[in-house]
């Protein structure tokens, strides 16, 4: 039967595989222009992070985020901003979702919680964005020509802050929404791997 111990090593070494593979896959954006200026990027690399969460609880979860984001960090251009966003909006989303499902694991739970952590995630985008992010990467480009991306999907974009509530929060939950999606697809195919064969 397995020890306390064990089980530890066992969420480490999980945890850790989900790290690389968050890692990986924040590489692996792209854009929606048509949503959202082309300079801000949709990625899955909170799915492995989410994963986490569901299978070993949510401090794990923030495990995830953390290590993905100071791995980034070796390679970062964006001088650590980017990356203290993305840790703070992953914990946002994949903490209430673990939570949630770690008091009662159904699957209304876990959709529960999905749900609330891409609204925490969502909401949190706006001050998280217009504090850390932004000022940052007005370092690189003018914020006029920031504004300007924007007003050329809505003219009449008054600011930053309008611009982050009318694009950048809804952007956000649809992105936690479609990991979720993920989630649920490949949780149970995966759930042997993440739970060491127990389930």
């Amino acid at each position: 039967m397995p020890t306390v111990k064990t089980d530890r090593v066992r969420a480490a070494a999980v945890t850790a595989m989900l790290s690389a593979v968050a890692f990986v896959l924040m590489f692996l954006d792209f854009s929606l222009p048509f949503l959202i200026p082309s300079f801000v990027k949709m990625d899955f690399s909170e799915l492995p992070a989410l994963l986490a969460a569901f299978a070993l609880g949510p401090l794990w979860g923030a495990a995830v985020c953390l290590v993905k984001n100071l791995l980034h960090l070796l390679i970062t251009t964006t001088a650590g901003a980017g990356e203290l966003a993305n840790f703070l909006l992953g914990l946002c989303f994949v903490l209430p979702a673990g939570w949630f499902y770690r008091r009662h694991k159904t699957r209304g739970r876990a959709l529960a919680g999905v749900l609330v952590g891409a609204v925490c995630m969502a909401v949190a985008s706006v001050p998280i964005n217009y504090f850390v992010t932004y000022p940052v990467y007005a370092r690189f480009m003018p914020m006029d020509a920031i504004l300007g991306m924007y007003r050329e999907l809505r003219p009449s974009a008054n600011g930053l802050l309008e611009c982050l509530v009318l694009f950048n929060a809804p952007f956000t939950l649809l992105k936690g929404a479609l990991t979720a999606v993920l989630c649920f697809l490949v949780y149970k195919p995966l759930s042997p791997i993440l739970h060491g064969g127990a389930r």
